[in-house]
């Protein structure tokens, strides 16, 4: 059993942990997700295709007892991820985490009466980016870079490898890491290699992470995941304007498909990017496309 998938076997009530081993250890290192509802058997995503277990559905007693196990059985200490949804536990895994929203005024307090969590496996794939890498460097350093992709593209898999490429390299690396999904700090220790010279700020809106970031830790590199607001845009211009160089990634089918949106034109208008790396896949195989800006025709 791999060693990331034997910290999420833990986790989970004996009786869960019946259907996973029937799973070889060649599909064990391929599980991406384990969905887990109440009144439905587990189901398991293997390389983007969805497989349900053989057993009886799970019951939401289950679930509360996962959660416990995940947090040491000191739910406290994660209230504040499983506000937005989220845990990260030991390893850099995630688990997603609905039911019912105890709201206060306008903010989750907790969710209670849990119906599903969705365990996310965290892996990492290094050198996968080393081609990018020497595609996008410029007098040993990367020039801006927007790395473009649908949901579940990859995109941040690259992103936490050009990271980790460049900080070995002796750059300093500043990532705004809102989410935890580039870093998966578990309790101030990061869980994924991002190399020797990354500074890591988590939890906080990746506008306000940046210029914190800024003022603090003199970056030469800042690396964000998923630019979703025009505040997000204004930051990296600032951050620009200041002399550090940025890696970051942005949710599209394909450049056309970036340029038909009015956050990402802004973003091509302000004159940030300089390459964008665009992900795909030909059949089963992932694919990556490094374009110069001026490639661009929106």
């Amino acid at each position: 059993m791999s060693e990331r998938f034997r910290q999420v076997f833990a986790l989970m009530p004996d009786r869960l942990r019946q259907g996973m081993l029937s799973l070889s250890d060649e599909e064990q290192g391929r599980v991406e997700e384990i969905r887990l509802r109440t009144g439905q058997p587990p189901a398991l995503t293997i390389s983007n295709e969805v497989r349900c277990t053989h057993g009886n559905p799970v019951e939401q007693q289950e679930l509360e007892l996962l959660l416990q196990a995940a947090c040491k059985w000191s739910m406290h200490t994660v209230l504040d991820q499983l506000c937005n949804g989220y845990m990260t536990v030991e390893g850099g895994h995630r688990i997603g985490v609905v039911g019912t929203a105890v709201m206060e005024g306008e903010r989750v307090r907790t969710i209670c009466d849990i119906s599903s969590i969705n365990i996310r496996i965290a892996r990492q794939i290094t050198g996968c980016a080393s081609d990018i890498a020497l595609q996008i460097t410029k007098e040993d350093r990367p020039v801006n870079t927007l790395i473009v992709a649908p949901p579940g593209g990859g995109k941040t898999t690259i992103l936490r490898d050009l990271i980790r490429i460049f900080s070995q390299r002796g750059i300093r690396v500043s990532v705004a890491d809102e989410r935890g999904e580039l870093a998966a700090m578990w309790r101030g220790t990061v869980q994924m290699d991002l190399g020797p010279a990354t500074d890591v700020l988590t939890g906080c809106p990746k506008a306000q992470a940046i210029q914190i970031l800024l003022r603090g830790m003199n970056p030469q590199v800042i690396a964000v995941d998923e630019i979703t607001a025009p505040e997000d845009v204004r930051a990296m211009e600032l951050a620009v304007g200041c002399g550090a160089a940025i890696l970051a990634t942005a949710h599209a089918e394909t450049t056309a498909d970036l340029c038909k949106r009015p956050l990402y034109r802004a973003l091509l208008e302000a004159g940030v990017i300089e390459r964008f790396v665009v992900l795909g896949r030909e059949g089963t195989a992932r694919t990556a496309q490094v374009k110069n800006v001026r490639e661009l025709i929106c």
